[in-house]
């Protein structure tokens, strides 16, 4: 995997916003950028390549930006670069349409279609994660998908909620990537975007099962995280939450290697042992951390926590000052074991 990162803060003063210009129209897409901010321009890039996938985390001053007739023929990549903004906002001319997104809300521009845009008036520094991907990897009609186009779409809900926090994961975990994950990383991206779009377009037929599958796993995992210290969260709760049957859930957790109950249990126990490595949770006791996750029963707690860990959770605190909680930072997961 290629990993970019760029830091206008390393280059000398003078030279920040001519080489902020130079790496987005190389990296990203050319544009012709202007700033308020152009005699100190403190911005920084990181941009992973997953492929023909482009994954970017943005952080820089109000600009404006143009992308012009004569750019496009220049350079006209036929793609998307689908935008979320995390602090800050946009404003976009496309396609016939003036549209502004916030924080929290996602943006679809088309790299062949001109542009005129500008970061939102009431923020003086823009984040976002930015992903870029060619026109013909996206299952979905085109004539549909421009129904899209510079359309603010919603980030802090349901699918968009799902897309939005696994793109701020991709990028802040890529020093953790190996070659190897490319192509998975790569799948996994599209996957959710094509899920995201069709949800809007009404198009989930053009969307294939894979796409959808994985869309609604990550979509329950998130469910799950948030109500891990529910004792009663059961796969008949996650279903009923879901509007699915409890059939659909466990052969979707099936189709991944895994149980329902069993991915519940090592994600309680991981968040356990993590809790018992904390130093600022010494005071804490072992039955309070148990119930903390959801186990409700200390002796069940401790079979578990012994049968993933090799050791009781007691002994595992005790011994945490030595190193093991580091030298077990890389083993595999319970939770991520066909349990």
């Amino acid at each position: 995997m290629l990993v970019t990162d760029f830091r206008t803060a390393d280059l000398p003063v003078a030279e920040r916003f001519g080489s902020w210009h130079d790496m987005t129209a190389k990296a990203l897409i050319p544009n012709v950028i202007r700033s308020d901010h152009e005699a100190d321009f403190r911005a920084r890039a990181r941009v992973l390549q997953l492929g023909d996938l482009q994954v970017s985390a943005l952080a820089y001053p109000a600009l404006e930006t143009r992308r012009s007739t004569q750019l496009i023929r220049r350079s006209d990549p036929d793609g998307y670069q689908m935008m979320l903004s995390l602090r800050g906002g946009h404003r976009i001319l496309q396609a016939g349409r003036d549209s502004v997104c916030g924080a929290g809300d996602m943006m679809l521009y088309d790299t062949s279609r001109p542009w005129h845009g500008w970061t939102a008036d009431d923020s003086d520094r823009v984040k976002g994660v930015m992903v870029a991907f060619p026109r013909a990897l996206l299952p979905l009609p085109a004539d549909e998908l421009d129904r899209l186009t510079a359309v603010p779409l919603p980030g802090r809900e349901g699918l968009g909620a799902v897309l939005s926090g696994y793109l701020v994961q991709l990028t802040a975990g890529a020093a953790a990537y190996t070659p190897a994950d490319d192509s998975r990383l790569a799948a996994c991206t599209l996957d959710l975007l094509t899920a995201y779009l069709a949800h809007y377009l009404d198009a989930d037929a053009s969307v294939p099962p894979s796409a959808r599958h994985k869309a609604q796993l990550l979509q329950i995992r998130a469910f799950v995280q948030r109500h891990l210290d529910d004792p009663d969260l059961s796969p008949g709760a996650i279903a009923a939450a879901h509007h699915m049957s409890l059939r659909s859930l466990h052969r979707l957790f099936q189709q991944e290697g895994l149980t329902v109950a069993g991915w519940i249990r090592g994600r309680r126990l991981e968040s356990c042992r993590r809790d018992l490595a904390d130093p600022l949770l010494r005071s804490r006791s072992v039955r309070a951390i148990a119930a903390r996750w959801g186990f409700s029963d200390p002796a069940h707690f401790s079979r578990a926590f012994r049968a993933a860990y090799g050791m009781s959770p007691g002994e595992y605190r005790h011994l945490v000052p030595t190193g093991l909680d580091s030298s077990m930072a890389g083993a595999k997961s319970p939770a991520d074991a066909p349990a």
